[in-house]
């Protein structure tokens, strides 16, 4: 669950200017994570996330570079220990799981930002990875594949 959680603040505060600790509290409730604020306090530290200045004067959390590379790291756990098999169709990867995986492997998916990615769905044992065209389907499907390895 800790690992889904600070890969889904990555993913926040890549996606919104997060400013405060309740920002993100709020944001992560608003994606269903019941935390207080000493958990994300403690989540913070672990994930080493640090703030810069913005152009209006506010400053905002940011992944630091050991974070990024430990998100990267618990993708291909998370991902190579519940994907049963991927297999393309046209421009969509469908990735099945272990029963109940699907939504922590795709989070991780989400995580890593895959250029040709256009969306992801999960279900309880299948992803749905939709690519911009089967040329890039076929990319990402033979790029999945390798953490599999």
């Amino acid at each position: 669950m800790k690992t889904t959680r600070h890969n889904k603040i990555l993913e926040l505060i890549n996606k919104y200017p997060i400013t405060t600790q309740e920002e993100l509290i709020d944001h992560l409730r608003s994606e269903g994570y019941d935390v207080t604020q000493s958990t994300v306090s403690r989540d913070i530290k672990q994930l080493r996330l640090t703030k810069t200045l913005l152009a209006d004067g506010k400053y905002r959390y940011q992944a630091s570079p050991s974070a990024e590379k430990g998100a990267k790291n618990n993708f291909r756990t998370i991902f190579s220990s519940s994907v049963v098999s991927i297999e393309q169709a046209m421009n969509i990867v469908v990735i099945k799981t272990f029963s109940g995986m699907a939504q922590a492997a795709c989070a991780a998916l989400d995580m890593m930002s895959f250029e040709p990615v256009v969306g992801t769905l999960a279900g309880e044992d299948t992803i749905i990875v939709v690519c911009r065209d089967i040329e890039q389907a076929a990319a990402c499907t033979e790029e999945f594949d390798k953490f599999l390895a």
